[in-house]
């Protein structure tokens, strides 16, 4: 009976359709998730201890929302007959997008929202990974000359690989779990299963249509390939990651 479910959850176009989309994910939050912050945490670490309290504070407001009120409020901004983003969009001479209802748009609407709530988290990380950083290293490199960018390059980024590393684990291994809610809330997997990925496709199997075998070998693979996949993660941060100790 298991071997059946495996053969028959094969053969599904859904299947294939959800693990290229997981894949898009993936690829898509990485920059929002790693690059973005770690852009954002170099270049205000050096300014006044207010403003650094305050951007910090600002930028991690999207984490503390639930996700679900999240979905819901851009549902309502990005509703192409009254939301906010279509009418500036219209006052500006533009045509409305239908951001949730059309398949090459949904997609990356999902992504972009996602990134939106990890933003905050993972600029937080980097931040006090960078804080960590011992002073007397830049202060030796400014004094044979370096330049701002040479501090970073050389002396900034190698330190941070450690934290960078954990974050890219993390955006390949959940990315795709963390936009469940608002695939959801937004798209329940459509505008024709452009939205859908392995996490959500293992829930509509499960808890949708009760289809409970082709539930549990969706699991099974789930749990197998991201299980070799952390293994790779997981050698390839000891091998990567620097320290100045």
């Amino acid at each position: 009976m298991g071997g059946r479910n495996f053969e028959n959850i094969l053969g599904l176009p859904k299947l294939w359709q959800a693990l290229r989309n997981t894949g898009i994910y993936i690829v898509g939050l990485l920059p929002l998730a790693v690059a973005l912050p770690l852009i954002i945490a170099i270049w205000t670490h050096e300014l006044a201890a207010r403003w650094r309290n305050f951007y910090r504070a600002l930028i991690f407001v999207p984490m503390i929302i639930a996700p679900v009120v999240a979905g819901a409020v851009w549902r309502w901004l990005l509703d192409p007959g009254h939301g906010v983003v279509n009418a500036a969009i219209m006052a500006m001479g533009g045509k409305p997008i239908p951001f949730l209802g059309h398949p090459s748009w949904a997609i990356w609407t999902i992504i972009f929202i996602t990134g939106w709530k990890l933003v905050g988290f993972s600029t937080l990380i980097l931040s006090a990974a960078n804080a960590n950083i011992n002073p007397s290293l830049i202060e030796a490199a400014r004094m044979d000359g370096a330049s701002k960018w040479e501090v970073i390059r050389d002396i900034r980024l190698p330190l941070l690989s450690s934290s960078v590393l954990f974050l890219v684990m993390m955006t390949i291994l959940l990315g795709a779990q963390w936009s469940f809610s608002y695939i959801n809330v937004l798209t329940q997997g459509g505008p024709l299963g452009s939205t859908t990925n392995i996490y959500y496709l293992l829930w509509d199997f499960g808890f949708s249509s009760l289809s409970v075998g082709w539930s549990s070998a969706a699991a099974m693979l789930l749990f197998a390939g991201f299980g070799a996949l952390a293994f790779i993660l997981f050698k390839l941060m000891d091998r990567y990651s620097f320290y100045d100790n």
